[in-house]
């Protein structure tokens, strides 16, 4: 069982920078693969990025590639998400996630935070 709080969002005026944390209960953080999705207004939510259990490898949605960077600090059971160039359309409710079988899949784990809000403003 993991329970994940996403922490970080906010308002900015596009070209700006967040970083987005997700703060994991539990002892077997690092078996966990985690993930960041987002769901905008009136659209489904979708894949941001993945990263492994032990951090070293990553996959990103091709909106997000260049521009965000995900992490984790399993140390911390921390799982992190930087945003550059923040763009209006990446204005939705930012999730973090955790499980499932594999960085490479798009498909997300059993475990949800509730969210954190990011708007970017033009």
């Amino acid at each position: 069982q993991v329970q994940l709080v996403e922490s970080g969002g906010g308002l900015v005026q596009a070209g700006g920078s967040l970083r987005l944390s997700c703060a994991a209960s539990g002892r077997t953080f690092s078996n966990y693969v985690m993930g960041w999705y987002r769901q905008a207004p009136g659209k489904e939510r979708e894949f941001v990025a993945r990263i492994s259990g032990s951090g070293g490898s990553t996959r990103y949605a091709d909106p997000a590639k260049g521009r965000f960077t995900i992490s984790r600090d399993s140390a911390k059971n921390m799982a992190y998400l930087q945003m550059n160039s923040l763009k209006p359309e990446d204005t939705a409710i930012y999730y973090c996630n955790a499980g499932g079988a594999s960085y490479y899949l798009t498909t997300p784990g059993a475990y949800w935070g509730q969210g954190t809000q990011v708007t970017v403003s033009s």
